[in-house]
């Protein structure tokens, strides 16, 4: 069995945990302690993402940064994922992926040694907008961090810089729909083993949908593109592939978008005010415009911190560009412990 993706530091300690979202779904995660960290209350960090990745690649490296600097910081699987619960698998749920972050708040509060007034959340890629979704109606994030920002409900159902027409958006709904027929007809509702396919379909030069069961071949054609060749690079080699992970190993339920379809994340951002939101994005980011996007709709405080020289996917581990100075900064300054 795999263990994490990144370099473990020796000094923090790492301990794996569980709790229970308000669905009764049990959620797994690792807990990253400070040093001496029953010696007084800390201010802690719920941190999870990106988008079909585990706690052992992105988010585990966050957290473990975060512990080092003295935060407890919980790294999560979200339901129907890696080690957490769920019947069916390799399923999203933007409802109850914003709600795991709530349920990672609620296990972090119960703490003897964390302050349950100064918790923040730290969202990586897809993670992002569900992270947001939930600060919006759970005041008890009082910070939230994004890094390499993907509005999950706007890329499936919008397509790249909100391209696709009414008439693509009408094939993906009929595509999806038709989608859940197949499974009915081969009895997943039954078994639990539904069909896998692209939770962001795609059209061939015939304007067809296209999906398969797998969202990365074992080996990448020459010909593909620079955000193809991005992903692949860190979920597909060594550098971050995880057999947990669905974007190293497999694909999302083909019916997933449908739920992402209905359901705008982080409409309520606004109401996150007066609680402060730092969006950090990679300035040759192919997904930058998400976090400008969300960074317009958001009220005060609020920053965009845009990174020189980095990409969507450098943000996930490359630590000589992920500002974790600025990150911690930002923490500290709002999560600061009220003696």
């Amino acid at each position: 069995m795999m263990t994490k993706t990144f370099d473990i530091y020796s000094t923090i300690q790492a301990q794996k945990v569980h709790f229970n979202n308000r669905f009764g779904i049990e959620v797994a995660a690792d807990l990253y302690l400070p040093e001496n960290y029953e010696d007084k209350l800390w201010p802690a960090i719920v941190v999870s993402g990106p988008f079909g990745a585990v706690k052992e690649q992105a988010s585990g490296l966050y957290a473990q940064e975060f512990a080092k600097n003295g935060f407890v910081a919980l790294a999560f699987d979200p339901s129907f994922t890696g080690e957490s619960g769920g019947a069916v698998r390799n399923v999203a749920e933007p409802a109850i992926f914003a709600e795991d972050y709530s349920a990672a708040v609620d296990y972090l509060g119960n703490l003897p040694y964390v302050n349950r007034d100064r918790i923040g959340a730290q969202a990586i890629c897809g993670l992002s907008g569900m992270a947001l979704t939930a600060a919006g109606a759970d005041t008890r994030i009082k910070a939230v961090a994004t890094a390499s920002m993907y509005d999950m409900s706007k890329s499936m159902y919008l397509g790249y810089k909100n391209s696709y027409s009414d008439d693509q958006k009408a094939k993906l709904r009929d595509y999806v729909s038709q989608q859940r027929w197949i499974d009915v007809d081969k009895g997943a509702t039954e078994t639990g083993h539904y069909s896998l396919g692209y939770h962001e379909l795609g059209f061939d030069t015939a304007g067809n949908v296209m999906s398969d069961d797998n969202l990365f071949p074992k080996q990448l054609p020459e010909d593909a593109d620079s955000i193809a060749k991005a992903f692949f690079d860190y979920y597909r080699t060594s550098r971050g592939y995880h057999e947990r992970s669905i974007n190293s190993t497999a694909a999302w339920t083909a019916t997933t978008p449908m739920s992402f379809y209905q359901f705008p994340l982080y409409a309520n951002i606004k109401d996150i005010s007066p609680r402060p939101i730092l969006f950090v994005a990679g300035e040759n980011a192919h997904s930058l415009y998400h976090s400008e996007e969300a960074y317009a709709l958001a009220n005060e405080p609020k920053e965009l911190l845009i990174v020189p020289g980095a990409d969507h996917v450098d943000l996930y581990d490359q630590k000589d560009k992920i500002p974790f100075d600025r990150l911690v900064e930002f923490f500290a300054q709002h999560l600061s412990l009220q003696k």
